[in-house]
């Protein structure tokens, strides 16, 4: 589980914050409450890491309006609803808005516990790749259009003959091409560079 995660519980339910609080905490687990969605959005419009555990009934700001507004200002957190019984239609739709999660009261700790650390994990992975696919864009950025377009040869599995011959130039010219080309994306062989392009889109390399 990433280090420093925060769990963000959110209810209205006094002794059901303690509750969950206690829970993550046992657990190792970083922990913040608020006693609704309000006081949680105040001054966490920056907030990119951790995960949410929210009641789906709250006054003011139900769990349903919290998800709709993260889906369009923090896409990328977490959200798992804690629901009552008869709220399975409300929790399909959270699930519609974006919620990773809904767990049914009473819950189970395990159930609970397990179904968060999976989304720390998830998200740390996500972070992981958009920062991987972010590095290599910017690699990228460096090809020249004619490095580009060997690049693509090489990524379509073309010896350098066919490159050269496609683009109208030496096999030579190519290899020296080819050199620039894993010096600028930092690929130590050319199965590497091929797993770089994988990771983005191809937009992104012919672009």
């Amino acid at each position: 589980m990433p280090d420093n995660s925060i769990v963000h519980i959110i209810d209205d339910d006094d002794a059901m914050r303690d509750s969950l609080s206690f829970l993550f905490k046992s657990a190792g687990i970083q922990v913040a409450t608020y006693e609704n969605a309000i006081a949680f959005l105040d001054g966490q419009q920056n907030l990119k890491t951790g995960c949410i555990v929210t009641d789906i009934r709250m006054p003011q700001v139900s769990g349903l309006d919290l998800l709709k507004k993260l889906k369009n200002d923090n896409p990328n957190l977490p959200v798992i609803v804690i629901t009552g019984h008869g709220d399975i239609p409300l929790a399909v739709e959270a699930m519609k808005c974006g919620a990773r999660d809904f767990i049914e009261k009473p819950f189970d700790d395990v159930q609970l516990l397990s179904a968060v650390k999976s989304a720390l994990i998830h998200q740390k992975s996500d972070q992981k790749r958009q920062s991987q696919q972010s590095a290599i864009v910017e690699r990228l950025a460096r090809l020249s259009s004619r490095e580009r377009e060997v690049l693509t040869g090489l990524i379509a599995g073309h010896p350098n003959k066919k490159i050269a011959y496609d683009l109208g130039i030496s096999p030579r010219t190519i290899e020296i091409y080819r050199a620039n080309v894993m010096t600028k994306m930092e690929a130590g062989s050319l199965s590497e560079l091929i797993r770089m392009t994988l990771i983005v889109k191809i937009d992104d390399i012919s672009s």
